[in-house]
């Protein structure tokens, strides 16, 4: 007889769970520059491709390095952090490398980047280009992601062509309302978990993630903490179509559990 081969529930692609992580706008720092520890930009905006635009101060061994190379360019990689929506004992969730060549944009295009960072995402750090800090554009050659669902390598045609979730942008607000004023929904969802996890003494269910396809959770436990994706029984692509399928995952589909919009 064959072995009987366990199948892992839906999850979005590879290149749409790095758009998310991109999308969300986590930590991110400069590393393989050439300094004693990474780098942490003011500022930093991840396009689409998983180009970046990032601002540094003025006096950033980063900058020194780039005008002192041959070509006035320098390889790094940039790190971005995703974090879970709640203080978790292991707080990061997901990491995005993307590697490529920094460079410093001449004065006309570094306003014109920093004018379009600011229309999507506004930080006061940017008034200080040219006061005290540099922009620099990073150009992608690749990218690696590494979550719970695993490790892959993208191309930046790959994260162009992918869409973030629809619920990146919404499920820190709503998962942490969710522990915060419902704890019941955890203990109900807890009956899904595997036996050797249902069955932990002092095991605590916490809230790691939602997404389309289904809803991700932490289990902390004395002897470690363990990741498990819970799928829904359709796609959710709305906010309506998320409180459906949640209530139908604790277990009573007429439940008013707290509307994510």
């Amino acid at each position: 007889m064959g072995q009987t081969r366990l199948r892992r529930p839906p999850a979005p692609t590879d290149a749409e769970r790095a758009r998310s992580v991109a999308t969300r706008r986590g930590e991110a720092a400069l590393v393989g520059t050439g300094a004693p520890e990474p780098v942490v930009p003011l500022v930093h905006h991840l396009h689409a491709d998983g180009s970046a635009v990032l601002l540094l101060p003025d006096d950033s061994p980063v900058l020194t390095a780039i005008r002192g190379s041959e070509r006035g360019e320098l390889p790094v990689m940039l790190e971005v952090s995703d974090h879970a929506p709640v203080p978790l004992r292991e707080p990061i969730r997901a990491l995005l490398w993307v590697s490529g060549w920094l460079r410093i944009p001449d004065a006309g295009t570094a306003k014109r980047a920093a004018l379009q960072v600011a229309d999507a995402a506004p930080h006061p750090a940017l008034l200080d280009l040219g006061h005290g800090a540099t922009l620099v554009k990073l150009c992608p050659s690749s990218a690696v992601l590494a979550d719970a669902e695993g490790t892959a390598a993208l191309a930046p045609v790959d994260l162009a062509a992918a869409r973030p979730d629809p619920f990146c942008r919404i499920e820190d607000h709503w998962l942490s309302h969710l522990e915060d004023a419902h704890p019941e929904v955890f203990d109900a969802l807890a009956r899904h978990l595997p036996a050797p996890l249902r069955h932990t003494l002092g095991a605590r269910v916490r809230p790691l993630g939602v997404d389309r396809c289904g809803l991700r959770l932490r289990v902390e436990t004395t002897e470690g903490d363990h990741d498990v994706r819970l799928a829904w029984q359709q796609e959710a692509t709305t906010a309506e179509e998320l409180r459906v399928q949640l209530g139908l995952l604790v277990g009573c589909p007429f439940r008013q559990v707290a509307d994510p919009s």
